[in-house]
């Protein structure tokens, strides 16, 4: 018989936690001495006496108000879960999503994974679809049902993996189960994250909806609800004819990404910023448009006159872009110091190079 805030370990796999959660009637959530939450099959733990102390904040019940606990029968055949229905909060009926990275180590973020979770703050049950967008190809990674007040894990993405990062796309139906006041229109949202924000320390902030520091994007807030869905169907055909014309009238232009400090010129290299299109191009081609790119900026502030630092973004990855872009200073720029960029705002992923004292 197993119930929240049980020890267990875990058959298949070295470790175990306390159990914070039931997902469904078969899984449930396990949060291990890292604060971090995993879900596992009630066929793969087994409830123990004498494991170490875990942390006895549960990080998925950043809401929860207290509900009898699930049991499950011992019994011969498949173990049976008494589900006693979705977590319910007085007052939280607004739809408020989610979207958020954890890191393994919140101190150095990039130094394990992040793990990437979708967040329901609302006493709505929401079927929801998960899309990764990339190479021009839709693919969904996760797709089910997200019940009132709880969190789900969907993927995790190694410090190898920020510089080439899908677009991200939520497709949400959402709704109460049982009496409401209205209905919700279905929500569809889009996500193009810049690689940079995650070498940067201050994208991670205390959220309320986990133990560390996290990256967190709004997906819907309860603040957009009465707008979204008071506007008639003429007006919300209307404002999206005007907003189309107006993309159409005033195509934006490439400009490079600036420091709040004007006298600091930011400059991504990172693939997506470099080309339109990414397919079929070799390792030296990709690393031909990024030396192409950094050539080009350099010169360009040099002629300018007004920026005394550059900063170029190569990220960390295998290294081979860093060198290059020092190797490049060193040949054709050999008058000029360049360093580290700060560690805070970029990690190890940038190069600064000193144009003006």
């Amino acid at each position: 018989m197993i119930k929240i805030g049980d020890k267990v370990r875990f058959l298949n796999d070295v470790g175990g936690g306390k159990v914070t959660g039931f997902i469904g009637k078969s899984m449930v959530n396990v949060e291990n001495e890292d604060g971090f939450e995993i879900p596992v099959l009630l066929t793969d733990v087994v409830v123990v006496n004498d494991v170490k102390s875990y942390s006895s904040e549960s990080s998925s019940s950043y809401r929860r108000s207290p509900e009898p606990e699930p049991e499950v029968e011992d019994e011969d055949e498949e173990d049976e879960v008494e589900y006693t229905g979705p977590i319910v909060i007085q007052g939280n009926d607004e739809p408020k999503f989610a979207f958020a990275f954890v890191p393994d180590d919140a101190r150095n973020p990039l130094h394990g994974e992040l793990k990437a979770y979708l967040i329901n703050d609302s006493n709505l049950s929401v079927l929801f679809q998960y899309v990764h967008y990339k190479d021009g190809k839709y693919k969904t990674v996760e797709s089910g049902v997200l019940e009132p007040n709880t969190k789900l894990y969907l993927e995790s993405y190694a410090q190898n993996d920020l510089a080439n990062m899908p677009q991200f796309y939520f497709q949400m139906i959402y709704f109460h189960i049982d009496e409401a006041p209205r209905l919700h229109n279905p929500l569809q949202k889009h996500l193009e994250i810049n690689p940079i924000r995650f070498y940067k320390e201050k994208s991670y902030k205390e959220t309320g909806y986990f133990q560390t520091p996290a990256i967190l994007f709004k997906l819907k807030d309860e603040n957009e609800t009465n707008y979204l869905e008071d506007i008639t169907e003429k007006e919300f055909k209307e404002i999206v004819s005007d907003k189309l014309k107006g993309e159409e009238e005033s195509a934006p232009k490439e400009q490079p990404k600036r420091n709040e400090n004007p006298e600091i010129l930011e400059i991504d290299l990172h693939l997506h910023e470099v080309a339109d299109a990414q397919n079929g191009l070799s390792k030296k081609e990709i690393l031909d448009l990024q030396m192409e790119r950094m050539r080009r900026e350099m010169d360009d502030a040099l002629k300018a006159g007004e920026v005394k630092r550059i900063v170029f973004i190569h990220g960390v990855g295998n290294g081979r872009l860093k060198q290059e872009v020092r190797h490049e200073l060193d040949r054709k720029y050999k008058k000029y110091v360049y360093q580290d960029a700060s560690f805070k705002e970029y990690g190890y992923g940038a190069t600064m190079v000193i144009l003006k004292r």
